[in-house]
């Protein structure tokens, strides 16, 4: 058997397909889960025995512990989640990425065709969005089998060739040497469960050895944190801190597994014989043992290395955003409606200080660059937002089935007018950043002028909000006068900007087709995001009926 014998587009070309099913069936999943996804790692991960199992169940419900991570730091960064809970969701995540490996052992292979048929079917014939991204989720499920199938008969042929034997006899020897490529492997290709795959089907075939198997194992759990590393590298303080927190358990697990290689191969070899364990569910209980057991060493220490991790990386966090909503008691609706929009007061000026954050954040996207991490984090805030606006809306046509006064009526109208408008100013907010990330995309960039005249309104933005809510909290005629200037203000700013920006496209001073073509949009939408503003303090002043008596 010489290498021009092994058949490697069979390999490549099934390692490919294995690569994509992952992807798509976790995209799938994503998308079917949609913003739940944040609620459920926000809701249930005050306590850390609550954050692992979410952590465990996300990664399994995405199948990517990456994805996972890209979460949790988005959520600790934005400071609506302590590290102290990332950390728990971090050690989740690597029980949850377990799961693929079991399935693998199982040899669900046999039937990737039959899911790849039905996936198919429900893609092609189904109507609804939701049923054909189940179909995707089915696809993407047997594409992964189907493509490790592939693989698998061909790399089973690697057990007969000299150079490879020698290669996996030497790893065998050399434990060192198997989890360096497993690292490797797992960086390159960003993800533990193709590497574990590909193991699998090694030992299947007889041509790699425990001895090397369980060390490139391990090396795939310290591979898969290369890529919240490189994330975080210029990144904020939280990123640096859970990509930290998730290099630092993987490693000190993996330094342990490694020091007990020898009594942990004599363990799963003799669990293999009492249970009669195929050799590739081997490796998946392997793994799945090795994972929890490093979970359930580290627990007890959590707060221990959550302080390490702060002391190695200093710096200050963000102040913590006040942002669950669950004191919205339904019991109270029927008892004092009065008290339950008084709640709904509270939870309102929660869904502005994360609207302030969101806006200030797309500034920032817009002054340092285009970053992946920064507008995970601003989706994410805008995620919120629209939660906000759902609980919100639902508790409130609670209390209008309610016998209310004429003021009670007329603070609820209100309140849902506010929500509605602060919902907009999130989606506005996210057009803006998808307009940002066109001219990075294109490798172009804004003139300094034109950048001025952007951060000019955002920070005139920032003020108008901010008085928008005072006029809500106290219906002070004054203060709404004020606002309406600022309005005006904002006007004369875009009409100003546009007619500069005419101005320096007529000198060709626009060297972008795409800023240049972009540039009216952003303009227009700041410009919709402080009318929003004025909406809240207009339907405040209007609910007291006090700008009628202006009029008088």
């Amino acid at each position: 058997m010489t290498l021009q014998d092994i058949q490697w587009d069979m390999i490549l070309g099934g390692f490919g397909l294995f690569l994509f099913g992952i992807k798509f069936m976790g995209d799938g999943l994503k998308s079917l889960a949609g913003d739940k996804l944040r609620d459920y790692i926000d809701k249930y991960t005050s306590k850390p025995l609550m954050a692992i199992v979410i952590g465990a169940l996300v990664t399994i419900m995405i199948q990517s512990s990456s994805a996972t991570t890209a979460i949790t730091i988005g959520l600790v960064r934005a400071g609506l989640m302590r590290l102290e809970q990332a950390a728990g969701i971090v050690m989740g995540a690597n029980i949850g990425t377990t799961v693929t490996a079991f399935l693998i052992g199982l040899k669900v292979e046999q039937f990737a065709l039959f899911f790849v048929f039905a996936g198919g079917v429900v893609i092609s014939f189904a109507k609804r969005k939701k049923s054909r991204t189940v179909g995707e989720i089915v696809m993407g499920f047997g594409l992964l089998f189907y493509g490790l199938r592939i693989m698998g008969d061909s790399l089973s042929m690697l057990k007969d060739m000299p150079e490879f034997i020698a290669f996996a006899e030497m790893m065998g020897r050399q434990p060192l040497l198997a989890l360096l490529a497993g690292t490797v492997l797992t960086a390159l290709i960003q993800g533990s469960a193709a590497t574990i795959g590909v193991v699998q089907k090694l030992v299947e075939a007889g041509a790699m050895s425990m001895s090397a198997a369980l060390p490139f194992v391990f090396g795939s759990n310290i591979g898969t944190t290369i890529t919240g590393v490189f994330a975080a590298i210029g990144g904020s303080l939280a990123a640096k801190r859970t990509a930290g927190l998730h290099t630092l358990f993987n490693v000190i697990g993996t330094l342990i597994g490694m020091l007990l290689l020898q009594p942990y191969i004599l363990l799963i070899q003799k669990l293999s014989a009492m249970l009669n364990i195929a050799p590739m569910m081997q490796i998946a209980v392997a793994h799945i043992l090795f994972n929890v057991g490093a979970t359930i060493l580290f627990f007890p220490f959590l707060k221990q290395m959550c302080q390490l991790v702060k002391k190695l990386i200093p710096g200050q966090e963000p102040e913590r955003l006040d942002i669950k909503i669950d004191d919205l008691d339904e019991k109270i609706i029927h008892e004092l409606p009065a008290s339950a929009l008084e709640l709904v007061h509270k939870s309102i000026f929660k869904m502005v200080d994360v609207v302030s954050k969101t806006v200030q954040e797309a500034k920032s996207y817009f002054v340092k660059g285009t970053d992946e991490e920064d507008r995970e984090m601003i989706l994410q805030s805008e995620a919120l937002i629209n939660s906000f606006d759902a609980k919100i809306t639902q508790y409130l046509m609670q209390i209008s089935k309610e016998n209310l006064s004429d003021k009670e009526m007329a603070d609820l109208n209100l309140n849902l007018q506010v929500i509605k408008n602060l919902e907009r100013i999130g989606d506005l907010t996210v057009n803006l950043v998808e307009f940002f990330e066109m001219v990075s995309e294109d490798q172009s960039s804004f003139s300094a002028g034109a950048k001025d005249e952007v951060l000019q309104m955002f920070d005139l933005f920032d003020h108008m909000l901010a008085q928008s809510v005072r006029v809500y909290e106290s219906q002070d005629y004054t203060l709404y006068s004020a606002l309406l200037e600022d309005e005006n203000y904002m006007d004369l700013l875009e009409y100003k900007a546009r007619q500069n920006h005419f101005e320096r496209m007529s000198r060709q001073e626009c060297s972008s087709a795409v800023a240049g073509s972009v540039f009216c949009d952003i303009l227009g939408n700041l410009e919709r995001m402080a009318d929003h503003t004025c909406n809240i303090a207009r339907c405040a002043i209007e609910s007291t009926g006090m700008e009628a008596a202006e009029k008088h």
